[in-house]
């Protein structure tokens, strides 16, 4: 039986997942919040012994201080956080998706070297689509992570887990598993058809807000 919080974070993944791109500034706020909550949630039993609160109301609080310094980063430098998103799916793709095809038969630290340099590799090319694609970005990272909450690839059970083990190891999932691509791939296409039917104008007009800045069309873009 899913809980709060489980139906909470279904619910976020799903809007970034679909609508992510098409109100940027939400979007991206969004993520903010996620990151910087997740990010919280990983530092607070590191926290525990510098800090004589209860455990439960420590975790709460770097959860809470962590999705609020997120969503503010976010939304004061939208476009500084599409360059972070862009790298940090870039990086989790080149590690955990292309790198080991490259590092499969190499042991030790020949394997490690390439496991780092598929990653590294890419941070750089997510980062540099988020700079001179910015809506593909957005269109993209957002439908990733949001699919990643929304299939449940990554649920408060397995942040309990990384938390507890200081390591990323229970963050990992198969990005071939049905419900995660099913999610990805229509959320992706999804959002690629309301901007090109034109839905996101309206949308923006709805919102309060998301004229601040908006993924409009990528640059050197031609009838987008």
């Amino acid at each position: 039986m899913l809980s709060v919080l489980d139906a909470g974070l279904v619910l976020a993944g799903l809007l970034l997942a679909f609508v992510g791109a098409a109100v940027s500034v939400y979007a991206v706020t969004l993520t903010g919040l996620l990151v910087g909550g997740g990010a919280g949630y990983l530092a607070a039993p590191s926290l525990a012994g510098l800090v004589a609160v209860d455990g439960l109301a420590l975790t709460g609080v770097a959860v809470v201080a962590g999705a609020a310094v997120g969503g503010f980063l976010a939304y004061a430098g939208l476009s500084f956080a599409v360059l972070a998103i862009g790298g940090l799916v870039g990086g989790f793709a080149g590690r955990f998706a292309v790198g080991p095809m490259y590092a499969a038969d190499a042991a030790g630290i020949e394997g490690t070297l390439l496991l780092v340099g598929a990653t590294l590799a890419g941070v750089a090319v997510g980062a540099l689509f988020g700079f001179a694609l910015s809506r593909t970005t957005l269109v993209v990272s957002t439908a990733f992570i949001g699919a990643a909450f929304a299939s449940r690839s990554i649920t408060p059970t397995t942040l309990d887990a990384a938390a507890a083990g200081t390591t990323v190891e229970p963050l990992l999932f198969d990005v071939t598993a049905p419900a995660f691509l099913a999610v990805f791939v229509l959320g992706a296409l999804s959002q690629f058809g309301l901007f090109r039917f034109g839905y996101v104008t309206r949308l923006v007009g709805l919102l309060p807000g998301a004229r601040r800045w908006t993924a409009n069309n990528d640059r050197n873009a031609k009838g987008a």
